[in-house]
């Protein structure tokens, strides 16, 4: 588990970075009023993207165990939800894609939440 969530987690490092200096370049004229909506998907895509690199660690210390690979998953599914709403929202006007958004914000707060538990209750 731990190897192949550090790969997600740096490739998603890798995503966010290209996203942003897209964004930042190309999309600049294009993004306007929407560009810190932007930013702000990058911002969090960033973060939880070291979040996963951070729990793939945490399992090769601690061993694997459930919630800590539900902890990745939600990670993911996060970046995802959130942080590609607001890249589409971002890019297209689309509003109603922020109804998206909280679902990915809620797989975040959830994924962390299962990352502490795991810390709490690992007597290893």
């Amino acid at each position: 588990m731990h190897r192949k969530y550090v790969g997600i987690g740096a490739l998603l490092l890798l995503l966010g970075v290209a996203i942003g200096a897209f964004g930042a370049h190309a999309l600049e004229k294009v993004l306007g009023v929407h560009a810190s909506t932007y930013e702000t998907g990058v911002h969090y895509h960033m973060i939880h993207a070291i979040g996963i690199i951070l729990i793939a660690l945490a399992a090769g210390q601690w061993g694997e165990s459930a919630k800590l690979k539900w902890a990745a998953r939600l990670m993911v599914i996060g970046i995802v939800l959130f942080s590609g709403s607001l890249y589409v929202l971002s890019i297209t006007g689309i509003k109603t894609l922020g109804a998206i958004t909280p679902f990915g914000g809620a797989a975040f707060i959830v994924g962390w939440l299962l990352l502490a538990l795991e810390a709490f209750n690992n007597k290893k």
